[in-house]
């Protein structure tokens, strides 16, 4: 969002309709239109921070501790708020791990940040920060995670899950590329409802995962939220897992 000013009502309208539903959890970041879907963001939740969860995320080259103390302070003045629920980085750089541990720690000090954590990370990048000053304190890793990209099951999931970290499920319908498979399809006909929402509801049938679709249409905000009362059958998990089947060795971690 933030990228097109044509646009900015209508993604105003769809943010504000979310929340009303109770989709609570807004997920931003410093690269998302350079800064615009935050200033979009700090016009719905003017009126209503303290009900909002709210996260955003740096760029790895302002990782570094002054950096990325600083790039958090625009996103704070964009947002118009003075603090961040979550405060990620959003992939890996060439900025030492501990330096920008520090910077989140020295954020959260302050009460900048409640909480800090990673995006598209690797169980081995998890592990490396995991033994690092501050990084047990990782509250969630933001990763492509879909019914096509299952490749986390096979050792990030499983490892996050064993310490009680949740995972972030981005691009939740492969950005739209999801919904001709056929089986997909098939189960959300019997079911009256779209192949977005059955491709959502699988998410949010798994242990441990927070799903955040993009919407920025009332009538998808709607249906999103209706997907969270879609519970799959075990005859339709089976017939998902047969169209797209779980890995079977490890794979790198994808990333869009």
């Amino acid at each position: 969002m933030g990228e097109n000013a044509r646009h900015r009502q209508s993604e105003i309208e769809a943010l504000r309709h979310g929340l009303a539903l109770g989709l609570s959890l807004i997920d931003t970041a410093e690269m998302y239109g350079e800064g615009g879907a935050e200033e979009v963001i700090a016009s719905v939740i003017a009126n209503c921070r303290s009900e909002v969860f709210l996260v955003s995320k740096v760029y790895p080259h302002n990782a570094s501790r002054q950096k990325a103390i600083a790039a958090c302070e625009r996103s704070l003045k964009r947002l118009n708020t003075d603090y961040l629920d979550l405060y990620l980085l959003h992939w890996r750089g060439s900025v030492p791990l501990s330096e920008t541990l520090s910077a989140f720690e020295t954020l959260q000090q302050a009460g900048k940040i409640k909480s800090y954590g990673v995006s598209n990370f690797a169980l081995s990048d998890m592990v490396e920060m995991s033994r690092l000053k501050g990084g047990n304190a990782i509250a969630t890793n933001q990763v492509l995670y879909n019914l096509k990209r299952r490749g986390i099951e096979w050792d990030l999931l499983p490892w996050c899950r064993q310490r009680g970290i949740p995972l972030m499920a981005y691009s939740p319908i492969e950005q739209g590329r999801l919904l001709n498979n056929r089986v997909l399809k098939a189960i959300a006909h019997e079911r009256g409802m779209t192949a977005a929402q059955v491709a959502l509801a699988w998410l949010l049938h798994q242990e441990n995962v927070i799903v955040i679709p993009k919407s920025s249409r009332i009538d998808h905000i709607e249906q999103n939220y209706a997907a969270l009362e879609l519970h799959l059958s075990t005859e339709e998990l089976e017939a998902l897992d047969t169209a797209f089947p779980p890995p079977t060795q490890p794979t790198p971690l994808e990333m869009l």
